[in-house]
């Protein structure tokens, strides 16, 4: 039976040990509240560190006490050491990922210790999980403690169906370029079938982090790297929306507890009962901008001077990571500063800041949301930012206003917040202003929609977007099968042939690419196995390519193969003289020319080659989204000329190639095919140019698709590295390819 198997840092279990007995406490939060509809069901799984060093159970019974009770709840624990928790969490998690995530960079504390414990600990979650996976089982990773997980599930098990979910905010390239483990994390998550990122912004960055770090394929939201897919998608995280909302009509109706939050607002109410509060609640993090937001309002209090003792500023910081220096100096700082402002402002019957340093009760925060006329919420860098959406839907009466940073994702979804730049002051004193002073009829307003807003992508629909859309990728998910693991069958149909056609692209199939497309030269290698090729009297090779005919000559004129130039504009059959296969003009190449010299001027690094029937503009050079996006403008801009010039607009690997439109290695293929009846035909190429190749071969043909992108060929191959290798065992004896290939001192697993 297929299952779900939840993978995060910790279990949602609060764990205590005293006295030799164990007592358990489910915790509670977005993510466990969000996936409750998901585990436990049908065998599901949760899989997670139970919070304490494994040093802190004592003795091996108890140990088996607590392993039989997690796993009768489907919790399967991960035990860490204290030397691996102070580095994979403490040390990579928190003092590197992050700091830098949050934009922090001055924070992040780069050691290759903290480094070698974070791939310790996903390499120990990894053995851990496979011990329970069955082939289609889907595995959902969580979150920045995990990145390198996905790809080591994936070498392992290529059948999961692997999602993972980044609960911050991923940075842009800029700022992720900083870490040290930046091409091993890209790698670690593209073992993945589908990523969900918070907002739009957070999955662009990735994307472009991963088209400038790492040698793929990108299709809009989709990554093909080494041969596998993964989607990029964005998931806003909702709340339980009725949990809050029933909790506070609930409150409505109860009587006040004695002692409790509520009741010393009530009373604090009767004295003073002009005075409006505003609600500030953060976990203690430099990245919620505390200090920013204390500045502001002491601003707000100078500039304002009619509202004081008219308004009151309940902050409340839920102390985190209090052993760490960092945070330490931040509590010391935001404890002067609320000292100094409430020693400033204050008056016998009033201090502006009620500062709370604890944790509170579900009942006593949405007690604080219900009394509280303004939400302040101001991080400066935030994944979504939850409390945004706790404080609007505890508003039972439809009143209340929020003010929200617009680097929080939250901002992205309730726009009738006032959305503010949590650096300005200025702007975060003028929107307290206006919130003050803002009608009820327009509060309820702006409250009812992002009310609606919240409802509609609550947090278990979340899960369930997540998991359907997770669900509808296939996990093995290109669909051509490897040449190479084929390769039994084609020899025997290659064998049985007398009369073959062999026709080999040239750049990104016999050889890699280069930044200048005149380099690349064959190598003797390469020679070699052209010429074994050519030896044999039953086969006419041709290799067919975008490249000049100069260029094809020099490199193998002396060779008994044919050559196809600039996709077929020329051919020269062997040890004869080139013919064109384009009789038409040219007219069209100098008003297109001024256009690509306009983008080279722009893009740095681009460049433009002049072939006889051929123009190209490479940006093989030019860094990731800026290549890419000048080649769309000029694919946008040269379609609406195709008509008018007779031209054709190819869209290659890092290049763009405009030709006539009657030219094409369809074309070409078509002509040769006509010269004899083959009974074998074989055709490998790289390129979008070579589906027109691919196109044109009778059904019987074998097509070979090198790379990861969409074909009509029948097999792929990874790289021009397999391409040798498999054309080396069509050509000689299995038992000799190794030799050959002079591949012992190379993982064979690599290549084929």
């Amino acid at each position: 039976m297929k299952k779900i198997i939840i993978v995060s840092n910790r279990l949602p279990v609060e764990l205590k040990i005293e006295n030799d007995k164990i007592t358990f406490k489910q915790s509670v939060g977005g993510l466990t509240t969000g996936l409750s509809s998901v585990h436990p069901k049908d065998h599901n799984l949760w899989v997670g560190w139970l919070g304490i060093p494994e040093q802190e159970i004592p003795g091996s019974s108890l140990k088996d006490d607590l392993m039989d009770e997690v796993i009768r709840k489907d919790y399967i624990p991960i035990f860490l050491t204290e030397e691996e928790i102070d580095s994979y969490y403490y040390g990579y998690s928190n003092d590197i990922i992050w700091p830098l995530f949050h934009y922090f960079p001055e924070y992040a504390k780069f050691n290759s210790y903290y480094w070698s414990g974070y791939k310790k600990v996903n390499e120990k979650f990894a053995r851990e999980i496979l011990n329970y996976t069955d082939e289609n089982d889907t595995v959902w990773v969580h979150d920045y403690h995990l990145m390198l997980l996905p790809a080591m599930l994936k070498t392992q098990q290529s059948h999961l169906n692997i999602g993972f979910f980044l609960h911050i905010p991923f940075p842009t390239y800029e700022v992720f370029r900083m870490l040290p483990s930046r091409v091993e994390i890209l790698k670690g998550l593209l073992g993945t079938n589908l990523i969900g990122f918070h907002t739009s912004e957070y999955q662009q960055y990735f994307i472009e982090s991963v088209s400038r770090l790492l040698p793929c394929e990108i299709h809009g939201n989709e990554i093909i790297y080494e041969g596998h897919k993964t989607v990029v998608e964005v998931f806003p995280m909702g709340i339980d929306a009725d949990e809050f909302e029933n909790e506070a009509h609930l409150q409505k109706e109860q009587e006040i507890k004695p002692q409790s939050i509520k009741a010393e607002i009530k009373e604090y109410t009767k004295h003073s009962p002009q005075v409006r509060f505003i609600i500030s609640i953060d976990r203690l993090d430099y990245s919620k901008g505390i200090v920013n937001r204390l500045e502001a309002f002491d601003y707000f209090l100078e500039n304002n001077p009619h509202y004081k003792e008219q308004v009151k500023l309940l902050m409340l910081a839920v102390p985190s990571r209090t052993c760490v220096p960092q945070y330490q100096l931040l509590k010391k700082d935001i404890d002067e500063l609320v000292g100094r402002i409430n020693s400033k402002h204050a008056t016998v019957r009033w201090t502006p800041i009620l500062y709370l340093f604890r944790s509170l009760p579900f009942e006593d925060l949405i007690s604080l949301y219900t009394c509280s006329d303004v939400a302040l919420i101001t991080p400066v860098r935030d994944g979504m930012n939850l409390v945004a959406k706790e404080y609007v839907m505890s508003r039972s009466d439809q009143d209340g206003v929020l003010i929200l940073s617009e680097m929080a994702g939250a901002s992205k979804e309730l726009k009738e917040a006032f959305i503010i730049n949590p650096m300005n002051y200025r702007e975060i004193s003028n929107a307290l202003l206006q919130a003050l002073e803002m009608p009820k009829e327009d509060q309820a307003k702006r409250i009812k929609i992002m009310q609606d807003t919240i409802r509609n992508n609550n947090v278990k629909k979340w899960a369930t977007n997540f998991l359907t859309q997770l669900e509808g990728i296939p996990s093995n998910n290109l669909q051509q099968e490897s040449a190479l693991k084929n390769r039994k069958s084609i020899i025997e149909h290659y064998e049985k042939a007398e009369k073959r056609l062999i026709l080999l692209d040239y750049d990104g199939t016999l050889v890699g690419f280069q930044d200048n497309p005149e380099m690349l030269a064959p190598d003797k290698e390469l020679t070699k196995l052209i010429r074994t090729l050519a030896g044999n009297s039953k086969n006419d090779l041709y290799l067919i390519s975008g490249r000049k005919k100069e260029n094809l000559e020099a490199w193998f004129a002396d060779l008994p193969i044919g050559l196809i130039a600039e996709h077929g504009s020329f051919i020269r059959q062997s040890n004869k003289d080139w013919k064109s296969e384009f009789y038409g003009k040219s007219h069209w190449k100098k008003k297109i020319q001024k256009l690509l010299e306009s983008y080279t001027e722009k893009i740095p690094d681009s460049f433009i080659e002049e072939k006889t029937h051929v123009l190209a503009w490479h940006y093989r050079k030019v860094p990731g989204e800026i290549g890419v996006r000048g080649a769309r403008e000029i694919v946008q801009m040269l379609r609406t000329r195709t008509m008018d010039l007779g031209i054709q607009v190819l869209n290659g690997n890092k290049v763009i190639e405009v030709t006539a439109a009657s030219i094409n290695k369809g074309n070409a293929v078509r002509n040769l095919m006509r010269q004899k009846d083959y009974d074998f035909i074989l055709a490998i190429g790289d390129d979008t140019t070579d589906e027109f190749m691919f196109r044109q071969l009778p059904s019987q043909a074998i097509s070979i698709k090198v790379g990861t992108a969409e074909s009509a060929a029948k097999y792929r191959l990874k790289d021009f590295k397999q391409v040798r290798f498999f054309l080396y065992a069509l050509s000689e004896k299995e038992t000799i390819v190794k030799r050959i290939f002079d591949i012992g001192n190379e993982n064979k697993k690599q290549i084929i």
